[in-house]
């Protein structure tokens, strides 16, 4: 399919894990994206140029890619000049819970500022729709599991939390002022193919393949609700499809306006150790664990309610981590060679 009818869907964070995998996606369906991507190198650039790589060696005729900070209004502006959009992926953020406590600026910029300005795009653009990624992190150290989108969220416990609230709290301000319909997800444990190095399962894997320690916090007392990338990309794209209705009525997350927060998760939440008994099965090694305490700014557990997802698009996880991490395993055997 060389040429497209639809207009292009703007993605931000096109070179990370999440958002190369929803622009891969969106052109697998005949959808032209303009990726953006500031390329930083808070991991390995070549595993970001590798994603984007492949995309464009599978869909250059539907890519078009902008390397450049979308906290830079300027910057964002003039490159976004000559496209036409009408619906945004709003997945660039500075990620990682335990790297907002040593750089807090690179949060302010890329989550506060970055957001303000992709609010403005969409604001200047009326677009028709814009989803953007919130985080499970914001339920912070909340005791009742499942986490659901009705319970309270004013208790961060990192500023990266902190920083994907107050998106939320931007976005239902977007969303009265100028009616533009927004979608905030707040994804869970993402992991897979592509997945990023920063993340417990590659580093397991990275560490237990060669013969190394892992290191497991709360001596090994945590749970997780691990989601595999190909049902986050489902529900991402059933979200992008629905936009809220500015119709009065309550939307998930509790906003009368066309604004609604959702759970993204795979509405399990496994333990930590059960996860490593299955990456040892995959990896056919056996981990020496290092157990240590509890990580600041982390939480013992996280597990998605995603009832309001289900209810609305017909999200429906359908990966257990005994099938998901083989493949993680089998993609990094193979990445490095």
């Amino acid at each position: 399919m060389t040429h497209s009818t639809t207009l292009p869907v703007l993605v931000t964070g096109a070179a990370g894990f999440i958002g190369a995998a929803v622009a891969e996606a969106l052109m697998a369906r005949g959808t032209p994206v303009i990726g953006i991507d500031n390329m930083n190198d808070y991991y390995a650039v070549a595993l970001k140029q590798a994603r984007l790589d492949g995309l464009t060696a599978r869909y250059g005729n539907l890519f078009t890619f902008h390397r450049l900070d979308f906290a830079d209004m300027a910057a964002l502006t003039t490159a976004l000049e000559p496209h036409r959009f009408d619906t945004i992926v709003h997945l660039g953020a500075q990620a990682g819970v335990r790297y907002s406590l040593e750089n807090p600026q690179a949060y302010v910029g890329a989550n506060l500022a970055g957001h303000v300005n992709m609010l403005e795009i969409a604001r200047a653009r009326q677009v028709a729709h814009m989803v953007y990624a919130s985080s499970s992190s914001v339920y912070g150290g909340n005791e009742k599991l499942p986490f659901a989108v009705e319970d309270r969220v004013d208790h961060p416990v990192s500023l990266y939390a902190a920083t994907k609230k107050a998106d939320e709290l931007m976005s239902e301000t977007y969303a009265h002022l100028f009616r533009i319909p927004l979608t905030g997800l707040r994804f869970f444990t993402v992991y897979g193919p592509w997945g990023r190095p920063d993340m417990a399962l590659w580093k397991f894997t990275e560490r237990m393949l060669s013969g190394r320690p892992i290191e497991v916090y709360n001596h090994g007392d945590m749970y997780r609700d691990f989601t595999y990338i190909d049902d986050i990309v489902a529900g991402v794209l059933a979200c992008l499809d629905r936009p809220p209705a500015d119709d009065g009525q309550a939307k998930a997350g509790g906003s009368v306006k066309p604004h609604a927060l959702y759970n993204i998760g795979n509405n399990r939440s496994e333990r930590l150790l059960r996860m490593i008994e299955v990456l040892e099965e995959a990896c056919g090694v056996k981990a020496q664990l290092s157990l240590l305490p509890m990580q600041p700014g982390d939480v013992p557990a996280t597990y998605a309610d995603i009832t309001a997802l289900t209810r609305d698009t017909g999200y429906a996880p359908s990966t257990p981590i005994e099938v998901g991490i083989p493949r993680f395993v089998a993609w990094y055997r193979g990445y490095h060679g």
